[in-house]
């Protein structure tokens, strides 16, 4: 992998672990996210008429894409109801990228080299490292684990979905606009049901919020569709969780969270994985 494109997703994933901190830094965690995501699709809403749009080969892939996207969002949201955020989100982040690197193959035809796979399974292994600290101090809960990993698929599937779609639409900002509107309808409408009266208020009071979040997670998702037309998909989705090292660095240094040696020693593993991709 190039080292530009290395450079890119970690960028990439640098803005994914910043919006995530803002999104966990204040008031309700749920209601943050949906204005972070209804942002993202305002904002994609407005540049689509100013870019090309992507080719008709990739709109079945869109569509795929947004299906997963609102399972996604709604396995996510049960599985913080059943536990810790903490527990979950590794597990998902974790998981993701070692099922997309052995689906790849018999699915995509993207056979990765040796170097790459120990990369990948650096990286896997320190995120899920720090699942399993996480799991220790908060307490075991089965369902949470269940939920998470059930996600990790869903999240593996909307990987290589969007992966190829890129690949297919000639067009990765459009393609990605497309994504991140079609993600904001059933999320911003499902909770306009569900919670009446509430999200516009949140919006309003948290418009910086919104801006950071929204620009954020465009910019890192983006990032990371343009980095996947130029190296294989499961190297970038799982360089992309590098971001968990940001994050653990925004804890650490920002939020003010302590961060043990179990931890650190996890965020070694990331860092190394990080490295040997660089290098394969």
């Amino acid at each position: 992998m190039s080292g530009t494109v290395v450079l890119i997703v970690l960028f990439a994933a640098l803005m994914h672990a910043s919006w995530n901190a803002v999104v966990k830094s204040e008031g309700n965690k749920f209601l943050n996210t949906v204005v972070v995501v209804t942002s993202a699709g305002i904002i994609a809403a407005i540049c689509l008429p100013f870019l090309t749009p992507p080719a008709r080969e990739s709109w079945p892939f869109l569509a795929a894409s947004g299906v997963a996207q609102v399972i996604y969002l709604v396995l996510v949201a049960a599985a913080y109801r059943s536990g810790d955020m903490s527990q979950a989100y590794p597990i998902m982040r974790g998981t993701a990228p070692l099922i997309v690197a052995i689906a790849s193959g018999p699915l995509i035809g993207e056979v990765l080299s040796l170097e790459k796979w120990a990369g990948i399974a650096l990286i896997c292994g320190g995120v899920l490292a720090l699942a399993l600290e996480s799991r220790r101090r908060a307490g075991s809960n089965r369902a949470t684990t269940i939920l998470a990993l059930i996600n990790a698929v869903v999240i593996a599937s909307y990987t290589l979905i969007d992966g190829v779609g890129v690949r297919h639409s000639g067009a990765p900002a459009s393609y990605t606009m497309w994504v991140f509107v079609l993600n904001a309808v059933p999320l911003f409408v499902w909770t306009t049901i569900m919670r009446p009266g509430e999200l516009w208020p949140h919006f309003l009071k948290r418009t910086r919020l919104a801006t950071i979040g929204g620009v954020g997670t465009l910019g890192s998702y983006g990032l990371a569709l343009w980095a996947m037309t130029m190296a294989p998909v499961a190297a970038v989705a799982a360089l992309r969780e590098t971001a968990i090292l940001f994050a653990v660095a925004i804890s650490a240094f920002i939020l003010k969270e302590s961060v043990g040696p179990k931890r650190l020693a996890a965020v070694a593993l990331i860092a190394m994985g990080a490295a040997i991709m660089r290098l394969a």
